[in-house]
């Protein structure tokens, strides 16, 4: 009973039918994808989807979405979820063939993309805030003398918070604890946990901090 409360208090929420939402659900529960999703999801490339824990996609409430806004999962490649997640509304990810995007447990809010060609890893109880990009790839080669070729996976560690309006390049490394502020610009391989990373390009600004 307190499920189906939680359900029926997350679809009001999110501008969802419920109708929808439960037959989507059992539709998914029968190809083994523990997801519920807002009927305004797209999914390409389900069979490419796995998830060990609860997946929600478009389900939370945020107060500049609207309730025709789509959230949409373009995956070619694999995207796994081993705990349990949320994806808020207008997300855009994008697995490209042959690449991986793996999740532990935690929440991505609205209008946030992942573009990854290559490779994602993100821990256990991450928080990503709104209107973020996480793209491994330049589609673009830029050549110049004494070029150093650099890695396209991106790392995130455990219980790190990502604010609003962040850029997250390929080869970027985000250590356990961190905390990056809203706007920075990360495109490289940070090494100690616990630091509060800020600027564009991205720097460590204060260590030894906690979040809760």
């Amino acid at each position: 009973m307190k499920k189906l409360l939680k359900l029926l208090d997350n679809c009001k929420k999110s501008d969802s039918s419920v109708p929808l939402v439960i037959v989507s659900h059992l539709y998914y529960k029968m190809r083994q994808k523990n997801i519920i999703a807002n009927n305004k999801t797209i999914i390409r490339g389900l069979k490419n989807i796995s998830t060990k824990g609860l997946l929600m996609i478009g389900m939370g409430y945020v107060g500049f979405m609207h309730k025709h806004d789509r959230t949409y999962l373009n995956v070619n490649g694999k995207l796994s979820f081993k705990g349990n997640f949320s994806i808020g509304k207008g997300c855009r990810f994008d697995i490209g063939n042959g690449a991986a995007a793996e999740f532990g447990s935690g929440y991505v809010n609205s209008n946030t993309n992942f573009i990854i060609m290559h490779r994602i890893t993100v821990g256990d109880d991450c928080a990503i805030a709104w209107g973020c990009q996480f793209l491994d790839e330049d589609f673009h080669k830029l050549h110049y003398p004494s070029k150093k070729e650099k890695s396209s996976i991106i790392e995130i560690g455990n219980h790190v918070w990502i604010g609003s309006n962040v850029t997250v390049l390929k080869a970027s490394r985000i250590p356990d604890g961190c905390v990056v502020a809203s706007g920075s610009v990360i495109s490289s391989k940070f090494e100690r946990k616990n630091t509060l990373i800020a600027g564009n390009p991205a720097k460590v600004i204060k260590e030894d901090i906690e979040w809760h």
